[in-house]
């Protein structure tokens, strides 16, 4: 068991190396430059099409409204990473991590928006009639035979990966805190949300979907209320904040009191990688809950899911870093979400951590219910529609064993699988540049403001 231990701890460290956050972000600028800077000039309008987006037009395509797919990513996303993720970035690579977090979600982007495109444009219908994408589909109907076993590896990762970091860490994460805030015995916890989580996912995307679209507007906006309940106390401290963020993200961190102390390449490192963790740009995971939407146009689509990027990371995960820096609390030695509860508590004495704490369970519980639609679709493209019964009655046995475990060794196989997830899919993306931006092209053909588009190569669009 040591030896798989320490077997998995470095191959960690490989995964989620430098190499791989450059890949990560070298790709996202990449596409950003490439497609002239579209996703950050669009947000406008990528909002405009969502608010359209809330109901199913009858003369488009999909299993469920634009609206509910990208609630249903966001559920995905907006997890504990948002709570724990941020804080952890914060303990680890000091103030400087949340500008490097900001700049991941920027390119980040331009990586979600090519992610959404390429999954709807590539999507399949299953052997159930239902829309089916994502990078494995991207991969397989877009660079031809040759590369399936690509998409094949990117489904087995997504596959195996799910019932870690989407299942049963989450149960955990949300187990513990209850347990410690009120008291609550971690059987129950597994018990009533085994019950809730089957009721959900049983019922398939649809189901998920409008879930998602009641619970995940609401979650995010009671929690960024809060969040800004504890930066209007912190008032004082935000100009200062600003100024740590800034500074420490180009200059060495001195260790103070109870924080461990970083170098420049930490706060690079830590809020990269947590900034992914949070986001998924990169992971491709976006892709296959966007080619269940509604729509006519990939490209609409690509500029519905970019949003996940810009609401996960540079809203609702700014929020707890502001909060966890203006109180101060940073350097009093704790690291995940209990150094944001500290912040929440600081600012809210009493009943801080509570609201905490509830945030993460409601976090926690959504991510479970995205990630289930995750896996499910990764299973199926590798075994077919058979598999559909079978996993959804394994996602919900784990729930259960995930809230009264310890989860060590599955968080750091789950997290490796997580980033290997992106190699396959950061590959198809580059392969795949020139479909994006033809189609980008086509889109956008009668906006003058997109003339200056460089001129489409030859691609392997089907």
């Amino acid at each position: 068991m040591e030896y798989l231990l320490n077997t998995f701890n470095e191959l960690n460290g490989i995964v989620w190396g430098a190499p791989m956050l450059v890949m990560i972000l070298g790709t996202g600028l990449f596409l950003m430059f490439l497609l002239r800077f579209i996703p950050l000039r669009k947000i406008g309008a990528g909002f405009a099409l969502l608010w359209q987006g809330r109901t199913k037009a009858d003369d488009e395509s999909g299993e469920i409204s634009p609206f509910q797919a990208l609630m249903t990513c966001l559920a995905a996303t907006v997890g504990t990473g948002n709570i724990a993720g941020v804080a952890t970035a914060i303990f680890m690579g000091g103030p400087g991590a949340l500008f490097w977090m900001w700049c991941t979600a920027l390119v980040g982007m331009a990586t979600k928006y090519s992610e959404v495109v390429l999954a709807v444009h590539y999507r399949e219908k299953d052997k159930s009639g239902e829309y089916i994408g994502g990078p494995m589909y991207a991969i397989k109907n877009g660079l031809g035979k040759r590369w399936v076993w690509l998409g094949s590896a990117f489904a087995v990762f997504g596959g195996l990966a799910g019932f870690g970091i989407g299942n049963m860490v989450q149960v955990n994460s949300m187990a513990l805190a209850l347990e410690s805030t009120l008291q609550v015995p971690t059987w129950v916890t597994g018990v009533v949300t085994t019950i809730i989580v089957a009721m959900v996912t049983l019922g398939g995307v649809k189901r998920i979907g409008k879930v998602a679209e009641a619970l995940v507007p609401f979650m995010c906006v009671a929690y960024v209320i809060c969040g800004l309940v504890v930066l209007t106390v912190n008032a004082a401290e935000i100009p200062h904040a600003f100024e740590l963020i800034f500074t420490y993200a180009f200059t060495p961190v001195a260790a103070t009191g109870g924080f461990a102390g970083s170098v420049v390449l930490m706060s690079i490192r830590y809020g990269v990688a947590r900034g992914v963790f949070s986001n998924e740009a990169g992971l491709g995971t976006a892709g296959i809950a966007q080619a269940a939407g509604t729509t006519k146009s990939a490209v609409r689509s690509g500029l519905i899911g970019m949003l996940g990027t810009f609401i996960d990371t540079l809203i609702v995960c700014s929020v707890t870093g502001l909060s966890i820096i203006t109180s101060g609390v940073w350097t009093n030695g704790q690291s995940g979400a209990a150094l944001s509860a500290a912040a929440f508590e600081a600012a809210m004495p009493g009943f801080g951590g509570i609201v905490l704490t509830i945030a993460l369970v409601i976090f926690a519980f959504t991510t479970i219910l995205g990630w289930s639609y995750y896996g499910e679709k990764c299973w199926i493209y590798l075994v077919g529609t058979k598999a559909v019964l079978p996993f959804r009655v394994l996602w919900v046995v784990a729930v259960p064993f995930g809230a009264i475990s310890q989860l060590d060794f599955a968080w750091l196989v789950a997290d490796t699988l997580n980033g290997m997830m992106a190699i396959p899919n950061l590959l198809s993306l580059l392969l795949l540049s020139p479909v994006i931006l033809k189609l980008t092209k086509e889109y956008f053909a009668g906006d003058e403001a997109e003339e200056t588009l460089p001129v489409t190569v030859n691609t392997t669009s089907n």
